[in-house]
């Protein structure tokens, strides 16, 4: 531990000294290890900062190195309340005359008046009925009013989809029985047998036969140009192949237009998303390679040959093209690069390529030796959890661990510098206080010899 009082014997400040001098000796040192160290993880986040960039260019790739982008189908109604609709990669593009006839309803059926929910509505069993599938309740005298019957109900763990309720009219209260599936196969049947009949309630009145329907269950019924087609829901997609409906509204008599088409706003979409991404990229890989000589500064990776190399093939690959193909370039497809290195979308000409020409521009791009496949081999070269910048990642960040070792290394150097000084200046400063207590009695053994006068005088 330093010193930091004055030396006993010379008041000299020790500590303060050994301080300055251990900092004379180190400081050179410590700066040159923390401007490498500074240096090092300049670089560390050049290399973030262009790994990121390229793995955000990468996601815009891959959206176009799937021929499945360039075979999608966008369907269309011309009345959405009436039907509404999708389209997979399936559908053909064509027009259809769609009249939606009927819309698929489930079951739902009720009882006459009773007084209240709490009623008495008899004792035995119902056997309830949901299409083919059936399930028991037994009523009893502990579950035997209105009330119950509809709790019993709803709360059965072999109750194939009926829900039941009650409400309160002018005319008194009613239980409501509805189906949860629609479609004409999901019928409510309801068979009651009455336990004691002569106890002044009957159990039958909850029978099919003495409820009354307020909507039958029914099928869905379209007709496409002009053919019937009858499913047992209001949603389906095995009409019209690859085509998925949904019923909203019947409207007998009103006949609407189906539109399956390519889905060319999709894959103009996507051409635009790969443009921004690129020339975002260019702007990451630009600050990063700059050098400004008025001020000295320069990117994080100036004169890296891993960004320049990266930059070129991802140029190069952009400009020649694609080998084989009557259309294999992008400047063909209206994608162009302008003086500042950026790439721009010449609309009108994307729109005419993708309009007219559909499998040139997909195989531009979605080919086996397409753009996209191209590029998304490059970059995945350079970002994959083995590739290029996660080498130069592990090398960078070994190189600042080697430089933490040597600080270690260098601040023990110095612990044993300064307790080596402190202890030589301590010696010193003990030493010159015993000269100091020396000289003090040789001092004062000096003032008690006789003066010379006073010898001659006697």
């Amino acid at each position: 531990m330093a010193i930091t009082s004055a030396g006993i014997g010379s008041g000299l400040d020790i500590g303060g000294l050994v301080s300055q001098l251990v900092a004379a000796e180190g400081q050179p040192a410590l700066f040159r290890l923390n401007s490498k160290e500074a240096r090092l993880q300049a670089d560390l986040s050049g290399v973030g900062t262009l790994k990121s960039a390229l793995s955000q260019f990468q996601d815009s790739v891959k959206a176009l190195n799937d021929l499945e982008t360039f075979q999608s189908r966008r369907a269309t109604s011309s009345d959405a309340e009436l039907f509404s609709v999708s389209a997979d990669t399936s559908a053909v593009a064509s027009s259809y005359s769609i009249e939606v006839m009927q819309l698929a309803e489930s079951a739902k059926l009720r009882s006459g008046d009773f007084s209240s929910e709490t009623e008495v509505v008899g004792t035995g069993t119902l056997d309830i009925s949901l299409g083919a599938d059936t399930f028991q309740l037994t009523i009893d005298g502990t579950n035997n009013t209105l009330a119950d019957v509809r709790d019993a109900i709803n709360s059965a763990s072999d109750n194939p989809g009926i829900q039941a309720s009650i409400i309160n009219i002018d005319s008194g209260t009613r239980l409501i029985l509805t189906s949860e599936k629609v479609g004409s196969a999901n019928t409510i049947d309801i068979v009651a047998t009455d336990d004691d009949a002569i106890d002044g309630f009957d159990l039958t009145q909850l029978s099919t036969a003495n409820l009354t329907t307020i909507q039958v269950a029914q099928d869905a019924i379209i007709e496409v140009d002009g053919q019937t087609a009858t499913r047992d829901s209001n949603s389906f997609s095995d009409v019209i192949t690859g085509v998925n409906f949904t019923l909203n509204k019947a409207d007998v008599g009103v006949v609407e237009t189906l539109t399956v088409a390519l889905d060319s706003g999709s894959v103009k979409s996507k051409v635009d998303d790969f443009v921004t991404a690129y020339n975002s990229l260019a702007d990451t890989m630009k600050t990063l390679s700059a050098y400004d000589p008025d001020s000295g500064r320069a990117g994080a990776l100036q004169g890296d040959s891993l960004l320049r190399g990266v930059q070129n093939q991802i140029r190069q690959t952009l400009t020649s093209g694609v080998a084989g193909l009557d259309f294999g370039t992008l400047a063909e497809a209206g994608v162009t690069t302008n003086e500042a290195g950026h790439l721009e979308v010449d609309s009108d000409k994307l729109d005419d390529v993708i309009d007219n020409d559909f499998t040139a521009i997909s195989q531009l791009f979605a080919s086996e030796n397409g753009l996209a496949n191209s590029l998304d081999t490059i970059l995945e070269a350079y970002i994959s959890s083995g590739g290029t910048l996660s080498s130069r990642t592990e090398s960078i960040q070994s190189r600042i661990d080697l430089i933490d070792d040597d600080r270690s290394r260098l601040n023990t150097r110095l612990a044993a510098l300064e307790a080596r000084y402190t202890a030589q200046f301590t010696a010193m400063d003990i030493l010159v206080s015993q000269l100091q207590s020396l000289g003090s009695a040789l001092t004062g053994q000096l003032a008690g010899l006789p003066k010379p006068n006073s010898i001659n005088n006697n």
